[in-house]
């Protein structure tokens, strides 16, 4: 029954989002900004040709690179979070690039590997890692060491105290980092296949401003919507599969 009550949520919400975008379009009368029922249709058709094509580039692009983000923040993020002396060395590295813009160093990224999948890849992947590495290793101070003494007391060690004690407490942290870092990643992507390459929604936005499509234009920014809800919701799923255990 709950699950039924949010869907209707978001149903509700993308009808209020489409009635405030009509009564904007009438309000500025403007070529450039077309109005939902315009851009919808050239979307249902533009879905069935090239913009298809161009989500499934954007979308493999985010979710490679939230998942090698993941691979690499991650084990880091625990091990700096239980051992002093890693911390100690490593953090204040962490600290002083974590504030640096990292998409500053997206021109060297192409310079060194080139304009393909794998530049706009590592660059998304850079942002990601330190966000999700902060918040992990955050997560891990956390846990209260009473938690963790009476793992000891049953005889967990090692290994056995990461599994059932740290990681399941970081558990929800690390996806609330996931959700934030999202969106993080989808406005980078934006403007990686804008700046470069012919694939990509930024890209299929972009040329078709160029081109002065704007019903195109808005059929790739509602694309561009629906990979965001897309990751999100599967986010949604991820967290009540792994957390399950937060609504006992």
């Amino acid at each position: 029954m709950r699950r039924h009550f949010i869907w209707w949520q978001y149903l509700l919400s993308i009808c209020m989002l489409f009635l405030i975008w009509e009564i904007t379009a009438k309000l500025l009368v403007h070529a450039a900004f077309p109005g939902p029922v315009a851009a919808v249709t050239t979307f249902a058709r533009a879905v069935r040709g090239e913009l298809l094509t161009h989500f499934i580039i954007s979308t493999y692009r985010v979710i490679a690179s939230l998942l090698l983000a993941i691979v690499a923040a991650v084990p880091l993020g625990l091990l700096l979070g239980r051992i002093d002396w890693l911390d100690r060395l490593v953090s204040p590295m962490v600290y002083v690039i974590y504030p640096v813009p990292k998409i500053v160093f997206f021109p060297l990224i192409m310079i060194l590997l080139g304009i393909g999948d794998f530049s706009k890849i590592f660059i998304i992947t850079l942002i990601v890692f330190f966000q999700v590495l902060v918040t992990t290793r955050d997560a891990v101070r956390e846990v209260s060491a009473a938690s963790i003494y009476s793992a000891r007391s049953l005889g967990a060690k090692g290994w056995q105290i990461y599994r059932h004690v740290i990681i399941p407490a970081c558990l929800p942290k690390l996806i609330t980092a996931l959700r934030i870092s999202l969106g993080t990643a989808i406005a980078v992507l934006f403007l990686a296949e804008t700046v470069v390459g012919s694939t990509g929604l930024g890209y299929y936005i972009l040329s078709a401003m160029y081109r002065a499509e704007y019903s195109e234009m808005f059929a790739g920014i509602i694309s561009m919507g629906l990979l965001g809800l897309m990751l999100y919701l599967g986010l949604e799923v991820v967290e009540k599969w792994l957390c399950g255990w937060q609504r006992l």
